[in-house]
Formats: structure tokens, sequence, C-alpha cells
């Protein structure tokens, strides 16, 4: 997109003016359009636009009347948390014909509506797009029948479009994650660990069958992350004489002692000849040659109910102020485009480039050219294909490889802690090495608490909250001496620190210490895993998630309170150290007035500005408040301090309540993100420490001095990167520990302004369209 519209020359609260938006949802449903619907309708206001809601999808947009109404500030309140779409979807016949298309451009240009926003999967988008190309013609049309005049035409003469992709299958291509993806993931895992408890306690088989006809997102991501024995997907089906492969490894798994035996299918699972491989054929099977006893469970709609994760709120907001931006900066030149998120940044892209890959992968699949389907669903998704592999079919080998590896968990406990574990202990084995648990971190280390694992021992890990190897706070300066000791005794050729900014400092005290002490010159690779996500060198720890859905389901329930007693307002303090990262993000969530924290200073005069806020805000229908605080951002302006400040200010319009959140951030079971995320983690590591050892052993001993062989694995932008702990310590405030620069203080403004804040929205950092081809390849 160019650039020429953006900050330098235009008052983003003045972009929209005069210009009319229409929002709909399309197809089927999918958690966190509500989040989407409600960005567009508060961002397309701020801008100063008319933003109109379409009700039933393409159908309200052919019926016009009462299906397209005026959207308001209030109209818009309350639906953050709900799942589905308010304002209705329907599949729709007449819009798929001319005159049904024709009767729809009649109802835009009425109301002067010349910008139109779709949440939708890749059937609504398509139609989205060809609404546009159809426009000039249906507009002559329509001038011709007398339906409108020439001046209403005129006025209205191009149509632009921009699509938000809401299913819950992840089917569009150029889109990390879909709208409504992570919530199915949260449905489908809440049943799978509920199916895993009884099914441990008669050793069954489960069969669980999930949806995605075309698409085997779901699924993989599912077999990742409760370590499933074997996945279905439409993109990869198995090769000849997989029945025999399939129940020789379901008898291993129980020959090595697993109770459980998992198998995740998609519905549209097939085999190489394009039969259909359907949970009843598979039970069949397990039950004729093996005997097990064996139950089959298919989710069906309970995957697209419930609350949206915090992840798609988030997902939905952040894309519906890009689509705005996107609908207001487009010209007639630009093609019809969809905002999505690759990595964590917005991204615009042409939708019809996208709409085109996702069609190129179902011919693929119909021609058998699965390694292509694979590639072309995208990076995520080939590496979650990848690491399945790893993780699913190999043996250990019987030829060992000498090396021991030992794995820590250091800091607070975290849920995803055990995912990573659980992977690099197999990984670890898969490559034949020794691994050793290292029991409460460094003093652990220290004082020989040190024990090797099985198989088995890390089998129903991945679902586990908190730390299963036990985890302390302690740094290893102080114990070097007898640190040494125990990684020569012990005979450690390489470390995995699994654990928050405590894993890190621990990590760079060793590599200081290797001067003095020769047995720290080994790889050693820290991976960042705190709920406080202030570890330098990732955008994410494992256990953020976990914690932001924590507090976001917290939030909910007390919103829910606060609507039953009117004008109430809840102050709420969040962890995170001095990072402000969970108080942000669930403030965008869970749809807050404000978030203080450390990174962000603020006054006395900020403080009466949101108090002012809140008192106009009582005079609407939206009759409560909502506060975040992150517990470190002022040593002054403290919980009490604030709450007592708002009691007082706020006498007679409206009262308060607080509540500290405490520990139950920390623990929970993790979420997908946080398992898939972790086990990822967990494999890369140890796939690097392999290599590093090859390149640092020297006449059959190993010896690693050098900065690289010491690095911290982290998720930036797009990809994981291994970077030396030396070269972060630059990037960080030891004081505050955080790091120096954090990407999602850009996003706060959002949250500000979807919580009705006229303040300066930066234009400037705006998505550029890119294209799916020329992305792929970077990846």
């Amino acid at each position: 997109m160019s650039k020429t519209l953006q900050s330098g020359t235009m008052d983003p609260t003045k972009m929209g003016v005069g210009r009319s938006i229409a929002v709909l949802t399309s197809g089927g449903d999918a958690q966190g359009m509500n989040a989407a619907v409600r960005a567009t309708v508060r961002v397309g206001l701020y801008t100063g636009a008319s933003v109109y809601f379409v009700h039933e999808g393409y159908q309200g947009l052919v019926d016009g009347g009462d299906n397209i109404k005026l959207a308001t500030w209030e109209s818009v309140s309350m639906m953050l948390q709900l799942g589905g779409t308010v304002i209705g979807s329907a599949r729709c016949k007449d819009f798929q014909t001319r005159e049904g298309r024709m009767k729809a451009a009649g109802n835009l240009v009425k109301l002067g509506i010349t910008n139109l926003c779709v949440i939708g999967g890749d059937g609504s988008l398509t139609g989205a797009n060809q609404f546009r190309t159809d426009w000039s013609e249906l507009l002559v049309d329509l001038v011709k029948a007398g339906k409108i005049s020439k001046d209403e035409a005129s006025k209205s003469s191009h149509l632009n479009i921009v699509g938000m992709v809401g299913s819950i299958d992840n089917d569009f291509c150029g889109t990390d994650m879909t709208i409504g993806t992570d919530s199915a993931l949260h449905r489908i895992i809440e049943v799978v660990d509920a199916i895993t408890t009884t099914a441990q306690s008669h050793q069954r088989t489960f069969i669980l069958e999930v949806m995605g006809r075309h698409c085997g997102y779901l699924a993989l991501v599912t077999a990742l992350s409760c370590g499933a024995d074997w996945v279905f997907i439409p993109e990869m089906p198995p090769d000849e004489g997989w029945e025999e492969h399939l129940c020789r490894r379901l008898a291993d798994q129980r020959g090595r002692g697993c109770r459980l035996n998992v198998i995740i299918v998609a519905e549209g699972a097939m085999t190489r000849a394009g039969k259909p491989i359907t949970s009843d054929q598979l039970k069949q099977l397990v039950t004729d040659r093996l005997g097990f006893d064996t139950r089959t469970t298919v989710l069906g709609h309970v995957q697209r109910g419930g609350t949206p994760s915090a992840f798609d709120r988030i997902l939905g907001s952040r894309m519906g102020v890009e689509a705005v931006m996107a609908l207001l900066e487009a010209t007639p030149e630009t093609p019809a485009c969809v905002v999505s998120l690759s990595g964590n940044q917005a991204v615009r892209l042409p939708l019809m480039e996208c709409v085109q890959v996702t069609k190129d992968v179902t011919a693929a699949m119909a021609e058998g050219r699965f390694e292509d389907a694979i590639k072309l669903r995208g990076k995520s998704f080939e590496n979650n294909w990848n690491t399945y592999k790893l993780l699913a079919h190999i043996n250990p080998p019987d030829v060992k490889s000498n090396i021991n590896v030992a794995v820590m968990n250091i800091g607070a406990p975290c849920a995803g802690m055990n995912s990573a574990v659980r992977s690099a202990v197999r990984i670890g084995m898969i490559q034949g090495h020794t691994m050793l648990a290292v029991h409460d971190g460094f003093d652990g280390l220290a004082h020989g608490n040190i024990e090797p694992l099985s198989w088995t021992n890390v089998s129903g890990w991945t679902g586990k909250g908190g730390s299963m190897l036990g985890t302390k706070r302690t740094l290893p300066g102080k114990l070097l001496e007898e640190i040494s000791l125990n990684i020569h005794k012990f005979n450690i050729h390489a470390m995995v620190i699994i654990g928050g900014f405590e894993a890190f400092v621990g990590g760079l005290e060793l590599v200081q210490a290797r001067e003095k002490y020769e047995e720290l010159c080994i790889p050693m690779v820290v991976i960042p895993a705190t709920v406080s996500n202030n570890v330098p060198g990732s955008d994410f720890s494992i256990g953020a998630d976990t914690a932001l859905n924590t507090i976001v389901a917290t939030c909910d329930r007390i919103k829910q309170s606060a609507a039953g007693t009117k004008r109430r307002v809840f102050i709420i303090e969040t962890m995170g150290g001095y990072c402000g990262y969970l108080a942000t993000m669930a403030g965008m969530a869970s749809g807050a007035d404000a978030a203080y924290i450390y990174e962000e200073k603020f006054n006395i005069k900020d403080l009466e500005l949101n108090v002012e806020h809140l008192v106009q805000k009582m005079k609407t229908t939206v009759k409560r408040g909502l506060i975040l605080r992150n517990e470190n951002s002022n040593a002054h302006y403290t919980t009490d301090f604030i709450f007592n400040l708002y009691s007082e200010e706020g006498k007679g319009v409206f009262d308060c309540r607080k509540n500290v959140l405490g520990h139950m951030q920390q623990g929970g079971t993790p979420t997908p993100f946080d398992r898939n995320f972790g086990t990822k983690m967990g494999a890369k590591s140890v796939l690097w420490l392999t290599e590093k050892l090859k390149t640092c052993t020297r006449h059959g001993r190993i010896y690693a001095n050098t900065p690289d062989s010491a690095c911290l694995l982290g998720m930036r932008k797009r990809a994981l990167y291994f970077q030396p702990l030396a070269e972060l310590k630059e990037e960080t405030d030891f004081e505050h520990r955080i790091p120096k620069t954090q990407w999602w203080l850009k996003i706060r403004p959002i949250m500000k302004i979807l919580a009705k804040y006229n303040i300066e929205l930066d234009t400037s950092e705006h998505a550029n369209m890119e294209h799916v081809i020329k992305k792929m390849g970077h990846l």
C-alpha cells in the first residue's frame, strides 16, 4: 500500500469522515468473529466514518431493509467474550446469482456504502471479490432499471473490499492463523484431557475425529499437543501398508508401559487411493487385529462453540483495526486484500492470490502431490508436520551416541515447561543420547540431584501444568565450584535450560565462568518459559499464553458480575514483574478501559483523565469499568492507591472493587499454543545441540567456548532463531528484568482506541501489501 496517505499527511481521526463501512460475517461461524466486528465498528467510528452492521451475512445484504443497520459504539459492548457471531451468518444461494448481487448493490448504493468488510472463509471472500469485479456493471444495470439515479451511481462508483478470515479449520493460505482456530483447539484439547484421564484408568485406545474436511491443521496440532500415537490428515495420506504399521506402533507403545493410545483423525482423512479413512473403520481395525478396548469420539460442532480464547480476541481486534485502515487507504487500483497475522505482524495480502494458493492445495491433494500440498499450506503447517514426524514414528535406536544431555527448569513454574522437557527428552533419545533430568534447577545441578530419564518417564507430560522436574530461582553464580564438579562427575556434554529471566541470567553466568571452569565449556541452550514474557531475544515465552487465558477468563467473570450491579469499576492486579505484557494483552482481550504498566510512565494527570473517562462512560448504556494494573507498574501508585483514588473520585457515580489475581496465573493446564510451542522449542533445541556437539569435538573431547555455543532459542517475528546469550546482554535492562525494546508496546494504542480514547494512532507502520508466493519463499 502506498505510504502517501499516512500519518505525515492524514489525521487518523479524520480519515473516514464522509465514508461508510459495512461489516458482515458469512459462512460457518468461528469464535473471535465478534472481536473483529467490535474492532471494525469502533475503529471505523474513531476515524469519523459511519459503520453499518449487515445481519445474516450475504442474505442480509441481498434482502436489505432492517438487515442493514447503523452501528453505535455501545452496540458492540459485551460481545468480545461471546463465541459465534452476534450479527448472524447464513449460507446464501441468492448472492451467487447476478440478480442477488444486483439487489445487494442497490441496497448499498441507497445507503452510500462503498466499503465492505467481510469476515468469513474462502468461499465468502471469493464471493466478495466477485461482487467488487461486477460492481460497475451492476450499477449500470441498476440505473437502466431505474432503481438508482445516475447521481447515486457516480457517488458510489467504486467498491472497496477487505477480508478477514474467520474459519476454525485454518484452511486459508497466506495466513498463519485464521480467526477461531485457536479457540477450536482449546475445545479439542479440553476433550482430549478429559478422555485421557478415563482412558488411563482402563488401558484403552481412543480415536478422536476432529473437524477439517480439506485441511488437517486442527488434527495435526492436536496430535502434537497431546502426544498422539498417530494422526490422519488429508494433506498427507499414510503410506501403503499403514494398517500393519499402525497396529505395530500401538502394540509397541503398550509394550513400553503406556496405558493409553490416542489416534487423531481429520474428518477429511483418506488413503493414497482417495478412499475415506473413518474413525469407525479404525476402531474395527484396532479391535480385530489387536483386541484392544477401543472407543471413538466424534467432536462435531463442539469445536465451533464456547468463548473465544485470548489469542482469537487479540487476533480479531488487531485484524479489525488493520481492515479499517486498508479500506480507507484503498484506491480503485489496489487489489481486494485480506488482512492477517504472520508471526506477530499484521500483513495485507491480495485476496485472490490467497484464494488461488488455497485452490492449489486442493488440486495438489487431488493429483496425489502430497509433499506439494504440505509446502503450499505454508511454513507453520510444514514445521508442525516435521515435528510430528520426528516425535511420533521413530523408535529410539539401539546404537547409543555416548552423549549425555541434561535438562532443567529454572525460575518460577509455568504451564508448558513439561511439553518442552518431554520433546527435548524424546528427540534426544531418538538421536541416541542419554537424557538426564536435573531436579530443582541450578540447586539440583550443584547438589547432584540428577537422574536419567526414560521414554515413558515423560509420557503424558504435554498436558501437565507446572514443572515436573521441580524448579528454583537460585542462580549458579555462587555454586560454580559444585556445578562444574557435577558436570564432570555425571559426564554432562550439553545442557537444555528451560525457564524465565533467571534461566537467561543463569546461562550468562555459566558462560562468563567458562574462563575459570573448563567443565562449563559445553554447548547450552536456553528456552524462554515464563508467564511474564520478559526474556530478551524472544517475542513470546512458553507459559504466557496460558496465563493470559487465565486472566481473561477471570476478567470475563468479573465483568459479568458487574453487569448485574450497575455502575461498578473493577481494578485488577496482574503478574509480570516489570513487564506489562500480561496487563496489556489481557486488557485488549477483555475490553479493559485502561492498563497501567511500568513501560509506559503515567502520572496523576493520567489517572485523573482515566477517572473522568469512566465518569463519562457511566452516562452511557455501558455502566461498568475494568482497569488492569501490572504489579510493578509504579512503586507509589499501588493497586490500593488506585483503588482509593477511583473510589473517592467516583463517589456517587460508581463504586469500586479490587482483585489481586496472584499465583493462579502460574498454574492451570497449558493451552494448545503453549503445548505446541513448548514441543517445537524442545525438539529444535536438542537438534541444534546435536549439530553443535559435532563442531565442538576435538580429539574426542568436547570443548565449546565460543559465544555461539551458548544460545537462547527465541521466536522473532516469523521464525525461531538461536541467538548467543552474550549478544542479548546489550538488549536487556537487567535492573527491571525486561528487554529494552518490546514489540507489543506498538499495539497498546489499539486497546485505548477500542476503549474510546481519542489518541494519536501511528499509521506509519501500516502493513504494505505483500505477495503470498514471495512470502512463502522467504519464510
